[in-house]
């Protein structure tokens, strides 16, 4: 074992502040399976809509679960490689939209599976909350990742297009009802999270800092 000539201390006992970067094939992994899960939601939106009660509805869950699957991989992607900067805030932020991803998901997933009784529990429908919070973290994420600059190209910018989606599909339901609503969030969803997912699997790359 060596030791450093000044402190004489083990050098592998050094600890580890680097963060292992996901190689570009498991980018391109990421980026399919956001776009999947996406085109998944899509079609459940516009085959079931998003407030179809009973079996419909459960189809629908399973949709939006398939989503948040993707942008739980894109997320863990911004970690690894720093979009959103380097500082210890910026990788806080990500973080935290992990767990607000993942409360959200479990309520996708629960309101999927339990008895028709227990979905309208006072829990679960707190847990519903969830959903919107976490949309709106990634509409942060998204100025964030365009104003640090490490992500490149297209990739720079598109988070910022895939990630306003709450803020174009809940003014669209005010004017349009739930009926607009569900053809600009479907197709907001296809322009933003599944194009984004398209260009990771295309051009991994660009997450790379220059």
């Amino acid at each position: 074992m060596t030791t450093t000539p000044t402190f004489g201390r083990p050098v592998d006992s050094a600890p580890s502040t680097v963060q292992a970067v996901p190689s570009l094939d498991s980018i391109r992994r990421r980026g399919y399976a956001l776009t999947a899960g996406t085109l998944a939601w899509v079609a459940t939106i516009f085959t079931v809509t998003p407030v179809a009660e009973g079996a419909a509805g459960r189809i629908g869950d399973v949709g939006g679960l398939a989503f948040q699957a993707g942008v739980f991989g894109l997320v863990t992607v911004m970690l690894a490689t720093g979009a959103t900067g380097v500082s210890r805030g910026a990788r806080v932020m990500l973080r935290v939209e992990l767990v607000l991803l993942g409360l959200a998901s479990l309520w996708s997933l629960l309101h999927a599976v339990l008895p028709a009784g227990m979905q309208d529990a006072a829990w679960l429908v707190a847990l519903d909350a969830f959903w919107p919070l976490s949309m709106i973290g990634m509409f942060v994420i998204g100025v964030k990742v365009a104003f640090a600059g490490r992500w490149r190209g297209a990739l720079r910018w598109w988070p910022l297009v895939a990630e306003s989606w709450a803020f174009v599909t809940l003014p669209a339901m005010a004017a349009f009802g739930e009926a607009g609503s569900m053809w600009v969030g479907g197709l907001h969803l296809v322009v933003g999270y599944a194009t984004l997912g398209a260009l990771m699997a295309l051009r991994p790359e660009l997450t790379r800092a220059a």
